[in-house]
């Protein structure tokens, strides 16, 4: 199976989020990732779920890979699990109970996601893999679009894909942040399956080529 391209909206014109959306749909990305930050866990404050609401309303098939950047996900997982989300992940580093927030979320009937920031070792994901469908590995510190890609995440990468494979789960990887041509195949190769693109995305002059360019980078590995 290929790699699946989560396009970030962090990165849209958001004057313009719909016919934006409509582009991702058109160029082919697999899923919208729609990042939530509440201005503590991280300094922004972005979209909340009235604007996915909205979101789902002119996209009804589309994959919307929700990330909760926020200290108190339990408090709002149930509002965009409503508004539609199918991925809804939280932060191992926030201020929650990390497995009760991964099964409400299930409970729900999305799919259960957990990241990690630059800063936190790996292996703090490893005791709930029973309870995620995908994990994000961040490459960049999480808040703002267009950062250089962190080279040690592929490391971390690596270490998870392992440990995955030893214990026969079926998660998901998704790597967020510096996605581009010259990273993406390295990222493929240590062994991702979902990349998150904002700026190479948007900044393209022809999103569907850029799409296609990323996955393709699986071919030359």
């Amino acid at each position: 199976m290929g790699v699946k391209i989560s396009a970030s909206v962090l990165n849209a014109d958001l004057s313009e989020l719909g016919a934006e959306v409509g582009r991702v749909c058109a160029a082919g990305a697999d899923m919208l990732h729609i990042d939530v930050m509440d201005g503590i866990f991280v300094p922004p404050m972005t979209i909340g779920d009235v604007v996915v609401k909205a979101l789902r309303n002119k996209n009804k098939d589309f994959t919307f890979d929700t990330h909760l950047m926020v200290s108190e996900p339990e408090r709002v997982i149930p509002f965009f699990a409503e508004a539609g989300s199918d991925f809804i992940s939280v932060h191992v580093e926030s201020n929650a109970d990390i497995k009760k927030s991964l099964e409400k979320i299930r409970s729900l009937g999305c799919k259960s996601g957990l990241a990690v920031n630059p800063p936190t070792h790996v292996e703090k994901l490893f005791p709930y893999i029973e309870y995620v469908d995908m994990f994000i590995i961040m490459s960049v510190n999480p808040g703002y679009g267009g950062q250089a890609f962190i080279p040690q995440s592929l490391d971390k990468i690596a270490a998870l894909r392992k440990e995955l494979d030893n214990r026969g789960s079926n998660a998901a990887i998704e790597v967020d942040g510096g996605i581009n041509p010259n990273t993406a195949p390295e990222v493929i190769k240590s062994g991702a399956d979902i990349l998150v693109a904002g700026s190479y995305l948007f900044n393209s002059p022809d999103m569907k080529e850029a799409v296609l360019r990323l996955k393709q980078s699986r071919e030359i590995i």
